[in-house]
């Protein structure tokens, strides 16, 4: 029975990167809101396996390492690869289509797996990260870009994207070179934050205490009003809002 309980944390992993895994073949085939529901499945797997291994008392380092391989997939490689497609798929029906600028423009998705992977490694061997974090998680980081894409994925039929509220819906024309410019130096100052040295507060429970946990919580009741109100854009607001806490806290 021990044997069993300690392989729990690292099945839970494992099931993070299988989720991962089927994120990116999903958006090589443009399904972006199914890529983002794996990216999401694969971030409550990743919570689970910390949670479990604190329960569980079933630390292991095979599970560190493979959580942070099992991460760098899931929270890189598949946010990078939605949006390499993403922008694919916009510069595909421009007359620029194959230039150096679109191959460049192209490559700036990259930055999100490599900068990524740059932040797994600091965080695995930064000792000050025990309880918190300094630079943006990377699933938050993931979860920020899969619901971004999938929201502005109407605009990439239509070329209009619509912000809905329950106040009203704004609806606005958007050119596909602002749209690829404006995703691909936003993919770079997001990437940055990974590596940044801005303190944040961490996301996982490692109790059931309130004082340590309040903050995680006022983020979640702020998460579903800003879902509520906005729908799929709030959750990428969401993680914009978590930053911004952590810069003036």
């Amino acid at each position: 029975m021990k044997n069993i309980v300690k392989h729990i944390p690292n099945t839970l992993t494992c099931a993070n990167l299988f989720f991962g895994i089927y994120a990116i073949i999903l958006s090589f085939s443009g399904n972006y809101p199914y890529a983002m529901i794996a990216v999401f499945t694969a971030a409550l797997f990743d919570f689970t396996d910390g949670f479990a291994a604190r329960m569980l008392n079933a630390y292991s380092q095979m599970g560190k390492e493979l959580d942070s391989l099992a991460d760098i997939v899931s929270f890189g490689v598949a946010p990078g690869m939605m949006l390499f497609c993403f922008l694919r798929d916009l510069i595909s029906s421009m007359a620029w289509n194959n230039s150096l600028l679109s191959n460049i423009l192209l490559l700036s998705s990259f930055t999100i797996p490599i900068f990524s992977a740059l932040r797994l490694a600091k965080f695995n061997t930064d000792d000050r990260q025990k309880s918190s974090f300094i630079g943006l998680p990377v699933p938050a980081h993931a979860i920020f870009w899969a619901s971004l894409l999938t929201a502005l994925t109407p605009s990439l039929r239509t070329g209009e994207m619509c912000l809905i509220s329950r106040i009203d819906v704004f609806c606005f024309h958007v050119s596909p070179v602002a749209l690829i410019v404006i995703l691909s130096v936003l993919a770079i100052t997001t990437s940055l934050l990974l590596v940044s040295n801005i303190p944040m507060f961490s996301l996982k429970v490692a109790t059931f205490s309130w004082k340590e946990n309040r903050q995680a919580i006022i983020l979640f009741f702020t998460a579903v009003v800003l879902v509520a109100l906005f729908g799929l854009l709030g959750v990428s607001v969401t993680i914009v809002f978590y930053v911004l806490f952590n810069l003036f806290r």
